[in-house]
Formats: structure tokens, sequence, C-alpha cells
């Protein structure tokens, strides 16, 4: 475990008088939070029967209800920044390609050959022209168009029209990318989004990043994984030694959009800001504003030079999940010492999360079974918690 936090430094300029007014009101709750030795809190307490957590058959009513359903996030514009780039992944048993097209544009395909439905090209990011399957070596453009068929004389003739890669829709807001696994629906991000969040997405500047790595880390149930990115009241205990060095605990303010929501912690500087007169204030480096897109992309460090964005899935099975970390600079690293500064903030988040976060998630997985006529008790400090399961619940219906 790398003990030494990465450093905070701002990263963005608030591009409206909206975006700015939103920071600073965050912060001045904070602030007041601070002197108060409280946090935003709900009316009431959520009890979550713990069999929800490991119900086979609950979990693949969420996998339906949610993942197949909703404008699904599963990738970074800057994970595609230009003609024939193209990232592959495999979202809840659907494996996907996202390509960028010619004239900037984004397809969605299933990656599976119309033939014989073999795999094109493995999970993973790359450029290409075309894509040929290993199998037969039918051949697609970045479209999903079929363009060749080898040994065609012998094979016997193919509507290569009809034949093509099966299209998923996707587009893409404020530097993220969105694919619906239903492939008759019709993708509407700014209305899954709301003008306001949109907004406020769209001043962290995701599309112009540099795409710095990515790290892939298994965990347990993505409920389990998803409930700890929610709430900062663990952080004195399970994050002693790392996060609580920089974070306060049990101290931030919450809001949400739909389904959506950003729980912004209070950082050690927030003592600074609160003897500070106000326009001497700096939010982003005393708040830390992790946003949350429902049901799985966490934003973690927005505002700074150094963000951490988490797609989270399901795996294959209710008892595991798959997430993907990357980290984005908001410059390509000019020499050694910067390398060396994005290799230890990207080494950093994924210890962290890994070692401490999934650690614990993987422990309380151990315990599901003894509990299962049990209750879990969501406090009113931690209202993202709640927030995300009544999300689910709304969504199974």
């Amino acid at each position: 475990m790398t003990a030494t936090t990465p450093r905070y430094a701002s990263g963005v300029r608030f591009s409206s008088d909206v975006v700015r007014k939103d920071a600073y009101d965050v912060m001045a709750r904070l602030v007041d939070h601070y002197r108060a030795t409280s946090t935003d809190m709900v009316p009431e307490q959520w009890r979550e029967p713990v069999a929800n957590y490991q119900d086979p058959q609950l979990w693949e009513r969420e996998l339906q209800a949610v993942h197949r359903t909703v404008p699904l996030p599963l990738a970074l514009s800057c994970e595609l920044p230009a003609a024939g780039s193209y990232k592959a992944v495999d979202a809840v048993g659907m494996p996907v390609i996202i390509t960028r097209q010619r004239d900037g544009s984004l397809r969605a395909v299933v990656n599976a050959c119309r033939h014989r439905g073999g795999e094109l090209v493995p999970e993973g990011t790359g450029t290409t022209r075309r894509f040929t399957c290993p199998y037969h070596a039918w051949s697609y453009d970045l479209a999903g168009c079929l363009t060749g068929v080898y040994g065609e004389e012998t094979f016997g003739p193919v509507d290569k029209g009809a034949m093509g890669l099966l299209t998923l829709p996707v587009d893409e807001r404020a530097g993220i990318v969105f694919v619906s696994l239903d492939r008759t629906a019709e993708l509407d991000l700014d209305t899954w989004l709301g003008p306001e969040l949109l907004e406020l997405l769209g001043a962290l500047d995701l599309a112009s990043c540099y795409h710095h790595s990515t790290r892939i880390l298994e965990g347990p149930n993505w409920k389990v994984v998803v409930d700890g990115y929610l709430e900062g009241y663990h952080f004195a205990s399970l994050h002693r030694t790392t996060v609580f060095r920089t974070n306060l605990s049990n101290m931030a303010a919450f809001d949400s959009w739909g389904p959506h929501q950003r729980n912004a912690f209070a950082l050690r500087a927030i003592a600074e800001a609160a003897e500070a007169p106000e326009e001497e204030r700096d939010p982003t480096t005393c708040v830390g504003a992790i946003y949350w897109l429902f049901p799985g992309l966490a934003i973690a460090g927005g505002w700074r030079e150094q963000v951490a964005v988490s797609f989270v899935l399901p795996g294959s099975t209710w008892d595991s999940s798959r997430t993907e970390q990357h980290i984005l600079l908001r410059h390509e690293p000019a020499d050694d010492q910067e390398r060396k500064a994005a290799d230890h903030t990207r080494d950093w988040f994924h210890d962290v999360v890994l070692d401490e976060d999934y650690g614990a998630g993987f422990a309380i997985q151990r315990g599901l079974a003894a509990m299962a006529e049990q209750e879990f008790v969501f406090g009113r400090n931690e209202p993202g918690v709640q927030h995300f399961h009544r999300a689910i619940a709304e969504q199974l219906g």
C-alpha cells in the first residue's frame, strides 16, 4: 500500500455563473457542517433486507430492469479520441464494441460475428479500420457493416446488407458514452440526466482530458460495492491511514437529480476555509465532490488536475462485480516527474479501493448467508446509500 496521498490541485475553471455558484454553495454548506460538526441528513433511517443482496432471482430482475433498460455508462469520450478508435467491453453478459466513426459520431454493436457468433476483438481499447472475425475471417467496417466473406464463392451468396453486426443505441454527453443494451430503445440522455446535472457534468470537462490509465478491479456483489462509494461515514475507521488523511469523516453535502447524485465530502482544507473570508475560499481545494451516475459511474476529483472515474458493473454471478478504474489528467504528462505523479495517483486509488473498500466488501459478503433473515440499517447520515436503493426499487417498479 502506498501511504502518501495524491496531490489535490485545482484543475478546472468554472465554466458559468451557475456552475461557480453551485461549487461555492456546496463549500458554504460544508463550512457550516465543519463549524457544527454535522453532515447532511435525511429524516429517517432506511432498512434494507439482507436477502436483497444475495437473492439470485432478484439479482436477475435488477439486471433486466436496471442495466438492460437504462442508458448504461460504458466508456469515456477520451477513450475514443479519433476515428478508428474502439472500446470492447462486456456489459452484464452483452459483449459490446463502441467505435468512433470518421465523422466523429459513435456506433455501438454487439461483439459477435453474424456468421457463427465469434468474438471479433477481446475486451480493451485500440484503433482499427475494420473488424475481422478470427474464426472464419468475415470482416466488418467501423459501422458494423459486413464488407467481406472469406471464400464466398464456395460459401454461397450472402446478403451483406442484412448481415451487419447487431447495433445498439449509443450517445455521449459531457465526455461520457452511454449505451442501451435494449436494441429497440431510443436514448434520450438530455432527459435521463436533466439540464442542471448536464451543466455541472459539462463543467468537469472530461471530454478534453488525457486518458492516463485503466485498471480492472474484481469485487463482490455490485450493491455491496456501490454502497461504499456513496458515504463518507467509514473514512475514519476503514481508511484511517489513507483517505482520512485528506478527508474528514462523516461530513458531506448531498444532492440528487433523479436517480443520480453527488456526495461532496469535506477535505481537511475546509478548516482553513472556515476561518477565511468568503472571497478567499477555494472549493477545488476543500471539497471532494463525487458524482454518481446511476447505476454505476463514479467521478471523483472532477474539479482537480487528476480525476478518478470508475465504472461499476455486476459480474457474471450475483456475488461478483467488475470495476473499470480510470485516471484522467488535464494534460498529457510533460516529463518523468508528471508521469510519476500520475502513476502514483493510479496506484494509490487502485490499492485503496481494492484492498480497503473491496476487501471490506468481500468480508461483508461472507456474512450475508448468516444474516439472511436480518436487515441492514442505513443511517440518516447516509442519504446517498438510501437514494441508491430507492432508485433501484423504483426501477424495479
